[in-house]
């Protein structure tokens, strides 16, 4: 039995998602826990599985395209199905495709979004189970020409918003005249097409001006008339310049550097890695220390929130993980009661699920600080931009031989920089600079990470 395949939603505040790439070819048969389609949100790149063996009948949306959550992308069938008539199957199923790559459910389209608009509704427009295309004659329902308000898709209203239009001056040619995507697309359209204007005749004898440019991203195009290649933004690389450009402009940050001995800490790893069954790396201890310091210190494991500080019980900490679409940051959940090779298990699931794109949304939901380590690459410190809405994020850098100074005498000894970034509104000073001392020490007496 044919049946609608919708949007899932994949993050729990998400209106819609971009369909990233069909994982099965239309046609095509899978079984149970197979990955159908790759979905992309703000956070990460998330393989759906089907939940039975079937075939995939007919994809309703390409590759690329931005759904509203709840939205038919495809109709499955029951495995060994054959599609038929593919036209009339839509047809029963109350789906029709207005253009390439873009699919409704008149029934779903057709009903108000709020139970006002649903009053509003004439009772056989409400149980009509095929919309009708809105007669010419007649204005579209809820349009200005009626003084009432205009139906439109979340969608179209997030984009009006974000464009700076008013979703009420818009014609919307969605069923019912409701204003979809492509009403507020091409809306912006014409607001942007250069306007026609006469230049007003020069002033006898006055001088030319330069041109200047019309925009400050204008003021690169000699730049741009080189050989380049212009990547478009993908939604998790907008969500990550929205996120901390807003983390920047909006949280006080404030920093702490330490130098901390790491020569018992290695000495620790190569003991630990002789019994453990799992390799532990020096990230590992570095994340077990965070957690040993959020224990000792818990004004530290806080968040601010708008109408009070948020503080936890348990010790929830996120790890920086880079893939090729950008960085991620899983949380490693109630650390403080973890083993150091139970961490080192975690992080490894994680950085294995964070490069094939099988992270889930609640994965990286949660957390107070966040460990980002670019010791690997060389680095010998850096400050890391708060991920909201944490209350810090401690940067690692290498670890290298340096001069110290012990018992009145220089030695070499391996050391390590870190660098503490706080937001100031939930956390202060003094609380940051225990916090960074118990974690120092913890590091440098690593004992009492195992114990």
């Amino acid at each position: 039995m044919a049946e609608l395949f919708r949007m899932p939603a994949v993050a729990a505040d998400a209106a819609t998602a971009v369909l990233s790439a069909w994982q099965v070819a239309e046609g095509a048969s899978f079984t149970k826990d197979d990955a159908l389609v790759s979905i992309e949100t703000d956070k990460a790149e998330v393989d759906v599985a089907a939940d039975r063996d079937g075939v995939l009948l007919k994809t309703l949306h390409e590759a690329g395209t931005e759904v509203e959550v709840g939205d038919p992308i495809a109709v499955l069938g029951a495995a060994g199905e054959q599609p038929g008539d593919l036209g009339a199957l839509l047809a029963e199923l109350g789906v029709g495709v207005t253009g390439p790559g873009e699919a409704r459910q008149a029934v779903r389209r057709d009903v108000p979004e709020d139970a006002d608009a649903e009053r509003q509704t004439s009772p056989a427009s409400r149980t009509s189970p095929v919309a009708s295309t809105p007669s010419p004659a007649a204005p579209p329902e809820g349009g200005p020409d009626r003084g009432g308000r205009v139906f439109s898709s979340p969608l179209a209203r997030r984009l009006a918003r974000e464009a700076g239009l008013d979703i009420e001056l818009l014609t919307g040619t969605g069923p019912g005249g409701r204003v979809v995507r492509r009403d507020v697309e091409a809306a912006v359209t014409a607001r942007q097409a250069p306007a026609e204007v006469e230049p007003p005749a020069p002033r006898p004898n006055a001088p030319v001006p330069a041109a200047a440019p019309d925009s400050a991203d204008d003021a690169g195009d000699a730049g741009d008339r080189g050989d380049h290649e212009d990547i478009p933004h993908s939604r998790m690389r907008r969500a990550i310049a929205r996120r901390l450009t807003e983390s920047k402009q909006h949280t006080p940050h404030f920093y702490l550097r330490a130098t901390c001995a790491v020569d018992e800490l290695l000495a620790l790893r190569q003991r630990l890695n002789a019994v453990s069954p799992v390799k532990v790396s020096v990230n590992d201890l570095l994340i077990k220390a965070v957690a040993t310091a959020h224990v000792q210190v818990p004004e530290m494991n806080a968040i601010w929130r708008p109408e009070a500080v948020r503080r936890f019980g348990t010790v929830d900490v996120s790890v920086a993980i880079a893939t090729g679409k950008g960085l991620v940051t899983p949380v490693l959940r109630d650390i403080g009661n973890l083993s150091v090779s139970a961490i080192a298990t975690r992080t490894r699931a994680y950085a294995e699920q964070a490069r094939s794109g099988s992270l889930r949304p609640a994965d990286l939901e949660g957390g107070s600080i966040t460990v980002s380590n670019l010791g690997m690459y060389g680095v010998e410190e850096f400050a890391a931009i708060i991920n909201p809405p944490q209350a810090a994020i401690l940067a690692i850098g290498a670890a290298r031989d340096e001069a110290v100074v012990r018992d009145g005498a220089v030695t070499a000894a391996k050391v390590l920089g870190v660098v503490l970034s706080v937001d100031h509104r939930p956390v202060d000073g003094a609380v940051a600079a225990r916090w960074l001392a118990v974690f120092t020490e913890a590091v440098e007496n690593p004992v009492r990470l195992v114990v």
